[in-house]
């Protein structure tokens, strides 16, 4: 009996300690949660912050408020999250809901008639406490692909209201309905030596570890021979029941000699800290073969708070004589995990590098402000602007800016600044920063003062001046002119701009301006006719679209509508 006890007190004391409520919230939906995302999921420059609930390609499913609130924040975009809004509950928590395809009863008629006042599709607001209650189990909006979505989905998040800290949201119960037997796949594990000195199996440059699956699911790794300071790299990805693409771990643990070294949960992270996943991983292996290797270890510390720094960074110095064995253990949420055993023996081999140390007049210190100038082109970077120190290549040529390349990543923006007192103001208007990271150059926000033209960019690269004389071009509009539309419920066209993109579009039916709804990834424009300005009869139609920096197209047609049921088919 009194041990009976004493687990139940152990028990209560663990549930009071968990700041997460598990039963307060309900699903957002009631599809099975099957994920096409998972939270901590690594992503191009970020973290991914939520869940995201498969809709089994379609849109258009209802998405309930997960539990009572009111709305908080409702934030229209053709890009990010898309058509998106956020609760906040009274228990300190905030719920998103991302990528919609609309908002539900009440909440559409408030989103569009302020789209209408403002003149735009893209609009933000926030509701004071009271003006948009809601309650557990509503239907606040429906599932859709709007934004970055790269397919149908609902994205579900939690964030704590006060700090905004983004949370997982399986804390919260959701593990309940989301079935996982499967243990985390691991690809690969790197060993990297760290120190001056450090040489891994004859190497002084990475090195891919080999690994083999044992009969219990374990992996054992072939034995290091090693100097000097090293750590490890991780390629994994775990898959959950009813997932079809591969989603992200959620802990990682390294010991040596039994002793933890290095480990992280995806509990929760600033939003602020996103960006740092370009230091999680080995970026520059990342860039030239597209695997994300994450690293178990840190060279320079840095505010990603997910990380635990157990014991030296996670970085192993490997000492004379002595042989050490080492662990990684990976989980996901639910507890299934698997091991990585293996065994780092002392070796003073001489290393050979697979590359010769790449070195140049131009050594960034991460933790200092730098400048560099040459021919009239100027380069700001900013402290902490880069996770390391490292020797970047610079030059100036006919008037274009190498500034090393995309495989070193940029954590905050530095700034280009190109001298342009030369040109004449008409040429001026349509010049711009163009920056090439890949294969095409692309156009930079571009800011003139004091005869220089500067921008903020996130990427190393190409950048020289551009000049975009060209309109945007709107095209394939869905029907043709004179025709009777009293049976469509939208009507849509095209719009593209092939060098500084496209800035803004506006549309009028019959001199009044009209909601245009924008998906940038099928560059689709249409307005819902359920808006209600559409004339019976005939509708003259205008549609303008101008670029970054200034150019525009206007397109104009009309056609018939009227709101009877049985229309007259004609060309009047």
């Amino acid at each position: 009996m009194r041990f009976h006890l004493l687990t139940l007190f152990f028990t209560a004391s663990l549930l009071a300690q968990s700041p997460y409520p598990k039963d307060y919230f309900r699903s957002p939906m009631d599809l099975p949660l099957n994920t096409s995302g998972t939270f901590g999921e690594l992503r191009s420059n970020h973290f991914h912050a939520g869940l995201d609930y498969r809709t089994n390609q379609q849109e258009g499913f209802p998405v309930y408020a997960a539990a009572d609130g009111y709305i908080s924040r409702i934030k229209v975009s053709s890009y990010g999250y898309g058509t998106s809004l956020y609760i906040d509950h009274p228990n300190g928590f905030t719920t998103l809901y991302g990528h919609l395809s609309a908002y539900g009863p009440g909440i559409e008629e408030y989103v569009r008639k302020l789209q209408y006042e403002k003149k735009s599709f893209e609009v933000e607001v926030f509701p004071k406490p009271g003006e948009l209650v809601v309650k557990q189990g509503q239907i606040v909006a429906y599932s859709g692909n709007t934004g970055g979505s790269g397919g149908p989905h609902l994205h579900f998040e939690f964030r704590d209201t006060k700090t905004e800290m983004i949370i997982n949201p399986l804390n919260f119960g959701l593990d309940k309905k989301m079935k996982d037997t499967s243990v985390p796949t691991i690809y690969g594990v790197m060993a990297y030596p760290l120190s001056d000195d450090a040489v891994v199996n004859g190497s002084t440059s990475p090195i891919l570890i080999l690994i083999k699956k044992q009969a219990d699911g374990s992996y054992t790794a072939g034995n290091i021979q090693a100097k000097g300071t090293i750590g490890f790299g991780l390629n994994a990805t775990d898959k959950s029941t009813g997932s079809t693409p591969n989603n992200g771990i959620y802990k990682v643990e390294t010991f040596f000699g039994g002793s933890p070294y290095f480990s992280y949960t995806f509990d929760t992270f600033a939003f602020d800290e996103s960006r740092y996943i370009n230091n999680f991983i080995d970026y520059p292996r990342y860039y030239k073969t597209g695997q994300r290797y994450q690293k178990l270890f840190v060279r320079t510390p840095y505010e990603l708070s997910l990380l635990k720094h157990n014991k030296g960074n996670g970085q192993y110095a490997v000492k004379e004589g002595k042989t050490e064995d080492y662990r990684i253990v990976v989980a996901d949420y639910h507890g299934n995990n698997v091991t990585i055993n293996g065994n780092i023996a002392y070796s003073d081999t001489a290393g050979k590098a697979a590359e010769p140390k790449h070195t140049t007049p131009y050594l960034v210190k991460a933790a200092n402000d730098n400048n560099y100038t040459k021919n009239n082109i100027s380069v700001y970077i900013p402290a902490h602007a880069f996770y390391e120190d490292f020797y970047m290549d610079f030059d100036v040529k006919d008037s274009v800016l190498y500034l090393h390349d995309a495989s070193m990543p940029v954590h905050s923006p530095i700034t280009v600044s190109f001298d342009v007192s030369h040109l004449d103001k008409a040429t001026l208007q349509k010049t711009f920063i163009g920056g090439n990271t890949g294969n095409h150059f692309s156009y930079n926000s571009s800011l003139l003062e004091g005869g220089r033209l500067s921008a903020k960019v996130k990427n190393l690269g190409t950048f020289k001046l551009m000049q975009d004389n060209n309109p945007p071009k709107i095209f394939s509009p869905s029907f043709a002119a004179g025709k009777w539309l009293s049976a469509n419920k939208t009507f849509s066209l095209k719009i593209s701009d092939d060098m500084s993109g496209i800035a803004t579009y506006d549309a009028y039916l019959n001199g009044k301006w009209i909601l245009m709804h924008y998906d940038y990834k099928t560059r689709v424009i249409y307005h819902n006719f359920s808006d209600g300005v559409v004339a019976d009869g005939r509708n003259d139609l205008k549609v303008v679209v101008t670029d970054n920096v200034g150019n525009s197209t206007t397109f104009e047609s009309h056609f018939f509508r009227t709101q009877n049921t049985t229309p007259v088919e004609n060309n009047k």
